[in-house]
């Protein structure tokens, strides 16, 4: 086709993308009649400015919502959660990232860390750790897309998860039971349980107010759970029951938001 100027072409490829929900770098650079490393330059930068995601060999539409996974949109207590919660990562510890917003808060401190394994099953997670200058060892789980949590699950994700041992696997929380553990309007609990029996230890990321939310299915008991990393919101009456279960609480103090 005719040759078309840089913001033609970008415009044109989220087109192709709108309509196809995939495209490939080869098909995009025969297409514009254009080099393949001028169209991964296209694909940067439109990931930057949020508009797409970048796997290999091409890219994909933006999961619905994914946009609040960019840093600059994660509140403040999400950000200090994480930043507490990455103090319990070593040097070439092998670990677990689940999809979400409060675990990828983690990716910035991830990034300071050498010699990483991190298995993930967040697209977002993936492409951030993939384009890191530490050079981690990345591992996708592989798996069925599921809309409602942004993530891959299914039974492929969970035999990927199986073939290996992790140190840690770092999961978020839709809800808290002070009693029963972390809850989910999601009924696809089994990649979380997964995530704990192949880990030392599980570590929950969740900010005090998932307390309040009344949410019917149990996703992880507390016996599954070795440490909840909340904010210093939490009630001191809520935490001492959940420290009665064997859980660790750690609190991250939070500044004005």
């Amino acid at each position: 086709m005719q040759k078309r100027n840089t913001q033609q072409r970008r415009r044109a490829i989220i087109e192709r993308l709108n309509e196809r929900g995939e495209v490939a770098v080869d098909e995009l650079a025969k297409y514009f009649s254009t080099s393949e490393v001028t169209v991964r330059k296209d694909l940067a930068e439109l990931e930057n400015n949020g508009l797409l995601l970048r796997k290999f060999g091409g890219a994909v539409l933006l999961p619905a919502e994914s946009s609040e996974l960019s840093n600059e949109n994660l509140s403040s207590r999400k950000k200090a959660i994480a930043a507490l919660a990455a103090s319990l990562i070593k040097d070439h510890n092998r670990i677990i990232v689940d999809g979400g917003s409060t675990t990828s808060a983690l990716l910035p401190h991830i990034l300071k860390k050498l010699g990483l394994v991190v298995m993930t099953n967040s697209l977002h997670v993936a492409n951030a750790l993939l384009e890191a200058e530490n050079e981690p060892q990345v591992l996708m789980t592989g798996g069925t897309w599921d809309a409602q949590s942004h993530s891959f699950q299914g039974q492929m994700a969970e035999n990927m998860l199986k073939a290996y041992n992790f140190d840690q696997a770092f999961v978020g929380a839709a809800g808290i039971d002070v009693e029963r553990g972390t809850t989910t309007f999601n009924e696809l609990v089994s990649l979380s349980r997964t995530m704990a029996d192949v880990s030392t230890s599980l570590i929950i990321l969740a900010e005090s107010e998932k307390l309040e939310r009344k949410i019917p299915n149990i996703e992880l008991p507390w016996k599954s759970i070795s440490v909840l990393v909340t904010d210093s919101s939490i009630p001191p009456e809520a935490k001492k029951r959940i420290e009665a279960h064997g859980v660790t609480v750690m609190c991250a103090k939070v500044s004005a938001e």
